[in-house]
């Protein structure tokens, strides 16, 4: 980026994060066998024949050296516990094996540990990635035999011993034993060793719906089977450890402080050519095209920032450390943040991000053409997903568990992330390689050069926009598809409670949106309307989303300070829209639920005043 013209910074942060230098694992009972944890290797993949592999490990696992029955806990839910219960299975104690999927692998080792397991294994079952769903690599893009899933534990953003603020040199830290990871032994294994395990253990027989992929019928346990599992780390000798992100920016023209931030991480649990190299090259061709125009004399209004995170597979660490130690700068002009993890790995188009900026989003790919030769992305896009003409595709929701987190969940900064998927296995393994995304992932790289053409674009579109795209009459009625099921959950619980005012603040939010829409495009058709009527409606508008977030941030988890998504606090994969009224009906709280009623209700109210409040401005008012 230094040699294309644009400024630059590293920046280290001194970040908590022990190191696996040892795991093992053993079948100790009805004999004694341990098992190869190492990933073998793919004919024709030289990747996969070169030493070096990362340990097999989980980050954030506690250490230990421990032994018990083996117990089968189907997924490793809060349910799946309840269930053991009701068939009168204890894993205290034990060896608890989960297959992964349908929750994040932070609450399954969270749950292990409520529940007294003494060590946690971890496996990818064939039924969610495997044989059963396509071929295997190297003969198709599925999970192979011994293919494993790595990847961290830790449930919580940032540095755990720092939350909140950057781990810098010298920054205070909370005590070890208040950190949230967990404290158990915690292990990934691949699905050919899983059956080692799983093959002979007996016990209560399971429900229908937990039997996985492997060609044998499940058990729950416990034993006769036992295990050893073996976890050590450097924690005495080497917790912290230096990560660095690296910038690249573009001063704007007119309004400097004003910030558009594209990211990528940078770090992977192996060759990571899906997982992350197609999103840092996404960012990386993206900062390269617009340093083309500003050296065409093109420079954009507004800042551009092209960052790369590095320790995101740990739990968002970079970008996290980077937004608290700039949370002012960010908070008074972050405009938007654009997100790029996985950028590539497959055919099939998707996005998600603040409904603030769909709209935006769906404008860009219609002027871009569709690597297949179908037309443009946008129309590709609308065939895959077969919607109605008077529909669009449905885009995700910005729960938790990307770098944006730090930027929409803690600040309030509308975010945005697309890219190109489709069937795989090769997810945080050592297969992921650039062999597997030339057969598999994107052949000719044309997706890759398409994914960057649309960073390149939205920044181009934010940077240089005279009155910010925000589009707040989606936003009003993407939260008004919410309130039935917030009003559902009401009467499950036998309330009487009311969710009327905040329906009606929502509402007031989609008449000020399309009001505002309506004057911005009309001011700009003309071309009349003032600089200075400009620069007043966008600080009004940069307000908004910041108005939908509280300083204290929900109860359960203080750091998320939005109050519209959240990723949910049982499953960290789900989506939880509103979180703060939601985790109240779980809870069983009427009056807390009512309390956040209102209190959603009154920020509706002051972020739609601050759009009526640009549009005032834009009339000239």
């Amino acid at each position: 980026m230094r040699e294309w013209g644009l400024e630059t910074e590293m920046r280290e942060y001194q970040v908590w994060m022990p190191h696996t230098t040892e795991a093992r694992l053993w079948r100790v009972a009805p004999d004694t066998l341990e098992l190869v944890l190492a990933e073998g290797p793919v004919p024709g993949d030289s990747v996969t024949m070169e030493s070096g592999q990362i340990v097999m490990a989980n980050g954030y696992s506690g250490a230990g050296d421990v032994s018990g029955d083996v117990v089968y806990v189907n997924y490793g839910l809060i349910e799946d516990y309840a269930r053991l219960e009701s068939l009168g299975v204890s894993v205290r104690g034990k060896v608890a094996i989960a297959r992964y999927g349908r929750s994040f692998r932070g609450i399954k080792a969270r749950e292990a540990e409520r529940n007294g397991a003494a060590a946690l294994v971890l496996y990818s079952d064939p039924a969610e990635d495997g044989f059963t769903r396509g071929d295997v690599y190297p003969d198709g893009p599925m999970r192979p035999a011994t293919g494993v899933q790595r990847g961290s534990v830790m449930n919580g953003t940032g540095d755990p011993t720092t939350p909140g603020w950057a781990s810098v040199r010298g920054a205070r830290r909370l005590p070890l034993d208040s950190a949230r990871v967990p404290r158990i032994p915690v292990i990934p294994i691949s699905w050919s060793n899983a059956a080692e395990l799983l093959r002979d253990v007996r016990g209560t027989a399971i429900p229908q719906e937990w039997q996985g992929g492997l060609p044998f019928r499940y058990h729950i346990g416990p034993g006769p089977v036992r295990a050893r599992v073996v976890v050590r780390l450097d924690t005495a000798t080497n917790a912290i450890k230096s990560i660095w992100n690296t910038y690249g920016t573009i001063r704007g023209a007119t309004y400097p402080d004003q910030l558009i931030v594209l990211g990528a991480h940078r770090d992977s649990w192996g060759p990571g050519a899906v997982d992350e190299v197609s999103g840092t090259v996404s960012i990386l061709e993206a900062a390269r095209a617009v340093a083309e125009e500003v050296r065409a004399g093109r420079r954009p209004k507004r800042t551009i920032v092209f960052a790369t995170w590095d320790a995101e597979e740990w739990g968002l660490i970079g970008s996290t450390e980077y937004v608290e130690q700039d949370s002012a700068r960010l908070t008074s002009g972050g405009v938007a943040y654009l997100n790029q993890d996985v950028a590539v790995g497959g055919p099939s188009f998707g996005s998600g991000g603040s409904p603030s900026l769909r709209a935006v989003l769906r404008d860009v790919v219609k002027g871009i053409d569709d690597p297949s030769g179908r037309g443009t992305i946008y129309a590709a896009w609308r065939a895959g997903a077969a919607v109605a003409d008077t529909a669009e595709p449905a885009m995700g929701d910005p729960g938790g568990g990307s770098d944006f987190a730090g930027f929409y969940n803690h600040l309030g900064i509308p975010h945005l992330d697309w890219g190109f998927g489709g069937p795989g296995g090769v997810y945080h393994s050592a297969y992921d390689t650039f062999e597997w995304m030339s057969r598999f992932g994107d052949p000719d790289f044309r997706r890759h050069a398409a994914a960057a053409r649309i960073g390149a674009t939205l920044a181009l579109r934010l940077a240089n926009a005279d009155v910010l795209p925000y589009d707040y009459a989606e936003f009003a009625r993407t939260m008004k598809a919410q309130m039935p099921l917030v009003e559902r959950a009401v009467k499950a619980r036998g309330w009487d409670l009311s969710v009327d005012s905040l329906a009606r603040a929502i509402d007031g939010m989609e008449r000020a949106g399309m009001e505002l829409a309506q004057v911005r495009d009309a001011a700009l058709a003309q071309s009349s309307v003032q600089r200075r009527a400009t620069e007043r409606a966008n600080a009004a508008l940069l307000r908004v989303e910041r108005a939908l977030t509280r300083p204290e941030g929900l109860r359960t988890r203080p750091w998320f300070r939005g109050l519209i998504y959240a990723a949910d606090v049982n499953n960290g994969y789900s989506t939880m829209a509103p979180p703060s009224v939601n985790e109240a009906i779980r809870a069983s709280d009427r009056a807390l639920a009512a309390r956040e009623v209102a209190d959603l209700a009154g920020r509706f109210a002051a972020a739609t005043r601050g759009v009526e409040e640009a549009a005032a401005e834009l009339r000239g008012r």
